[in-house]
């Protein structure tokens, strides 16, 4: 991506988010050592009247941890003409597993077999018909939380019998998916702008390699197969910004298992340095996008 420049009075840059990490401050450091004006929005009192079409900034980067909380805020903006990264599309798509799974397969691209159980009941048959070893996830959520790995048909009926004692009507949907057999790792590409920043491996002892529980991440070499996935996977959900994470079956054959809207990337940057500046990346991104908007 070229990096581009933008007028000395261009309306400030928002970026959107609740709480200030690591990886916002880095973008936001990235704006100020190259003199691009912004405005920290602070979501928790971000409101808009439906009647103002106003954009007061033409471009927002949306950084808010909270699902719900960042896909009203991109609607929100959006109804107000601001252009929003990730937009409201993008994050309804990436915040919903199944979604996220019917965009990669109308794309063609490879994933592991999945079923939507509308009850913990029809979950056994649809955990029967794609076999054990399987896992069951929740529809929303990061960081591998209430992901259950299941062996076998009656670990499956005692977990099933939890989720359907859950309250919420919600919670008894069962999205199911095959349990590949993949090396202890699986990889993380960062996508921004149509192009791949880099790629690391998350290799764990545990069967889920997420950052957030404690997985190691090593770098990865991005190959023409490994970049091709990931930017489709991306492209495929419509998402400017995007964390995909890739898997290897025992063949060493590549599969899409999801991609994330709201990348965090201090894990990716401590295992690739300065060889993968994706604040920098970020910022060329809104630089282009708000040129591209007052053109």
């Amino acid at each position: 991506m070229t990096p581009a420049t933008r007028p000395a009075d261009a309306a400030p840059f928002g970026v959107l988010a609740s709480r200030l990490r690591t990886d916002e401050k880095r973008v936001l450091e990235a704006l100020e050592r190259r003199r691009m004006p912004y405005e920290f929005v602070d979501s928790r009192a971000l409101w808009r009247d439906l009647a103002d079409t106003t954009a007061r900034w033409p471009v927002v980067l949306n950084r808010e941890i909270g699902h719900t909380r960042a896909l009203y805020a991109a609607r929100a903006l959006e109804a107000a003409g601001c252009t929003v990264l990730n937009s409201a599309r993008a994050i309804e798509l990436c915040g919903d597993k199944y979604l996220t799974s019917v965009a990669l397969r109308d794309a063609g691209l490879p994933t592991p077999r999945t079923a939507l159980a509308l009850t913990p009941q029809a979950a056994l048959d649809a955990l029967e018909a794609i076999g054990y070893p399987a896992v069951i996830k929740p529809l929303t959520g990061s960081w591998g939380r209430l992901v259950a790995k299941l062996p076998d048909a009656e670990s499956a009926a005692t977990v099933l019998e939890y989720v359907a004692a859950l309250p919420s009507p919600a919670s008894h949907l069962v999205y199911a998916q095959e349990l590949v057999d993949k090396p202890d790792r699986d990889i993380r590409v960062i996508v921004v702008g149509d192009e791949p920043v880099g790629a690391v491996y998350r290799r764990s002892s545990d069967w889920r390699t997420n950052v957030a529980r404690g997985a190691e991440t090593l770098r990865c070499e991005v190959t023409d197969d490994i970049a091709k996935l990931a930017v489709t996977a991306a492209q495929c959900v419509g998402a400017d910004i995007a964390g995909v994470d890739l898997i290897e079956d025992a063949a060493g054959q590549l599969m899409v298992l999801e991609v994330n809207h709201g990348v965090e990337f201090s894990g990716f940057r401590r295992a690739l340095g300065d060889d993968a500046p994706v604040a920098d990346r970020i910022v060329d991104l809104l630089a282009a996008r708000s040129a591209s908007c007052s053109g």
